[in-house]
């Protein structure tokens, strides 16, 4: 049993004070490595091996979230998702079926182990100045200030008329409601608002099915999957735009195979018309109501209606029902705008393709940048400003990024990594760039090879 080798059984119940003291399985990575198949996955967490082939159906996060680490340590991921690690450790518990071998590295492949090292000493001074602790203050006045914005747009048109210009500004004000209740459910969707997981999961029910008539657990779902790989193909919901869009990577490999849906040297252009106008208003909307059906969250598609018949039933009587309808749109088009432009400034000017196996310090950095900070910048962007302190710790409230800032800075001086800041204005047009970019290379690989 000590030896490198298989375990004798599936892991189950010991009985016995001997058999509760016997050592674990050893293994060594290379026979760790195959165990990455849709029915066989092994990860390693903290040296210790868990096969997770049957429960990570169960998985809180989905069984996509977790099968992303197959065959890989996610000390730092397990770490980076979790609040309450001794409570998790129970449900791993049974699924243990040994450990890695003394002799080999907590790491697959060609890792910096000092740098995986320094970065958990980091997280760990982290933890020391409490910078995981949140403000109830500052999430209550960010959920005042969304309230105050709904309850102000059906002011102006309740006291004003449904007229172009009050309809305009109301329209306007409840985009920006809207893009903060954004804001607002993403951080408990994080669990960084309340101690308790639970309650955290309680209000961004109530933040994304009320306050905005989609999913919490379909967020959930794509977002946690985009924060586990960034950027990688495949596995971030985010960058899997092909063919509509092509992205690092996928441009050459559509280029050689001679693939053309589209005019992708074009897609800088095409991109004004389908990307910002249309995500939230066609996209999110008809995958999440697949979702919510599909997978039968009922209580999702309740909170869903409830936020339209709160909509509906507020601006019917001034419009009718043909011009609730295109308020909604217009509101939609506006907020999907702020969507696109604010989340993706960080993260499609980056290296974007396949699975590179890095460490979670490297691939984070590897897939964002930060934006230039202001009060207003960090305020229009719910801190999405500071990607790569919220990329390293997903779990830390927003109001803590900029105290943490200059460790981070100090740890990838260190060991030569890019912390990347830009201007508010050059991180937008860095997104057209890239997409040019990608085009031309796409066109190119069509063309010669």
């Amino acid at each position: 049993m000590g030896g490198v080798g298989e375990p004798g059984g599936g892991p189950g119940p010991r009985e016995g004070p001997a058999q509760l003291a016997a050592p674990l399985p050893t293994f060594c990575w290379e026979q760790i490595r195959p165990h990455n198949l849709p029915g066989d996955k092994w990860l390693v967490i903290e040296r210790r091996v868990y096969d997770i082939s049957r429960w990570a159906q169960r998985h809180p996060g989905g069984s996509r979230l977790i099968g992303h680490h197959g065959a890989e340590d996610a000390t730092d991921a397990f770490h980076a998702f979790h609040q309450d690690l001794n409570f998790v450790r129970k449900f791993l518990q049974p699924l243990l079926i040994g450990e890695l071998a003394p002799e080999e590295p907590s790491q697959d492949g060609p890792q910096d182990a000092q740098l995986v090292e320094d970065f958990r000493a980091l997280r760990q001074a982290a933890e020391d100045m409490k910078l995981f602790e949140a403000k109830p203050t500052f999430f209550a006045l960010l959920l005042g200030h969304i309230l105050a914005m709904e309850v102000l747009a059906w002011l102006i048109i309740y006291l004003f008329g449904p007229g172009w210009v009050p309809s305009t500004l109301a329209a306007l004000i409840l985009a920006i409601s809207q893009a903060q209740s954004w804001c607002l459910q993403h951080d408990l969707g994080h669990t960084s608002v309340f101690r308790k997981s639970w309650w955290n999961h309680m209000a961004q029910q109530f933040v994304m099915g009320q306050l905005k008539g989609f999913s919490a657990h379909w967020w959930n779902f794509r977002h946690f999957q985009h924060h586990a790989k960034p950027n990688i193909f495949h596995k971030d919901p985010d960058v899997t735009v092909a063919p509509v869009f092509l992205l690092g990577e996928s441009s050459i490999e559509y280029g050689r195979k001679k693939r053309r849906y589209l005019p992708y040297n074009h897609q800088h252009l095409y991109f004004f018309l389908i990307g910002p106008p249309l995500l939230t208003l066609v996209n999110f909307e008809v995958e999440n109501l697949a979702y919510m059906l599909v997978c039968m969250q009922w209580m999702d598609l309740l909170w869903a209606a409830s936020f339209y018949s709160r909509f509906f039933l507020s601006y019917i009587p001034f419009y009718g029902l043909t011009g609730a309808l295109l308020l909604f749109v217009a509101v939609r088009v506006l907020e999907s705008h702020w969507f696109v432009w604010i989340t993706q400034m960080n993260h499609i000017p980056k290296e974007i393709g396949h699975e590179k196996h890095r460490d979670w310090a490297s691939s984070q950095l590897a897939a964002t940048c930060n934006v230039e900070t202001s009060l207003f910048i960090d305020w229009f962007s719910g801190h999405l400003n500071f990607q790569i302190e919220h990329h390293l710790f997903p779990t830390m409230p927003r109001h803590n990024y900029h105290r943490v800032a200059p460790l981070v800075k100090t740890l990838c001086a260190k060991h030569g990594l890019n912390y990347e800041v830009k201007p508010f204005l050059t991180a937008l047009v860095d997104i057209i760039g890239s997409l040019k970019k990608s085009g031309d290379v796409w066109l190119d690989a069509y063309l010669h090879q």
